[in-house]
């Protein structure tokens, strides 16, 4: 088996990203129907056929973002389970995920993917898929950090508390394009609340 050497492989991932942040940047600003190919391939400065080469589609490219955010999120989940309180070092995190949820650039970009995903199955597909890791992950450390307080909670408690989390963080996204002078911090006092009462409740 021929394995790709070191420097060669760096290169190819550097161009993997510029790929994946120009398509961002084009899903972002025009939408994934009003994005080409050719579009994406403007902003990356590269040839289309240069972006075949690593993606076949623009739902491959959906499914590598994703996967990306799906990678950043379990990095942040590992650093949970390594903390002295689980429960704790989620609620000191989720000014992080609030922050990104009220970022106009970002939840354009999460609402754009969900809004493909009702009418284009593959997307739906990346989507849910997605979604089924992120949940198996967060119910994993809810349970543990549950557990180190000595309570215990049903598989079915713990997925209506991870789909409660995700309706929070998600809700966000839709209050900053609806209302995008919202007073961030105002909300963040009443979200960390909420937030922390379903961990704790």
């Amino acid at each position: 088996m021929t394995e790709t050497p070191p420097l060669e492989a760096d290169r190819s991932e550097i161009r993997r990203r510029q790929i994946l942040d120009a398509a961002v940047e084009c899903f972002r600003r025009q939408g994934f129907h009003g994005t080409s190919m050719a579009t994406i391939s403007k902003t990356a400065k590269m040839s289309v056929g240069h972006i075949y080469h690593y993606f076949e589609s623009k739902e491959a490219i959906i499914s590598a973002i994703a996967e990306r955010d799906v990678q950043d999120l379990m990095t942040m989940f590992s650093g949970f389970n390594q903390a002295d309180d689980i429960l704790d070092s989620m609620k000191t995190a989720c000014g992080d995920g609030f922050d990104r949820h009220t970022d106009i650039p970002a939840a354009t970009l999460d609402l754009e993917i969900v809004v493909e995903a009702t009418r284009n199955p593959k997307v739906a597909a990346i989507v849910q898929g997605s979604d089924q890791i992120i949940r198996q992950a967060i119910i994993d450390t809810l349970k543990r950090g549950l557990a180190a307080r000595g309570r215990h909670l049903s598989d079915q408690e713990l997925a209506a508390r991870f789909d409660l989390i995700a309706a929070l963080f998600e809700g966000l996204s839709i209050r900053i394009i609806r209302n995008p002078n919202l007073d961030r911090t105002a909300l963040f006092s009443g979200f960390q609340k909420a937030f922390d009462s379903i961990l704790d409740d």
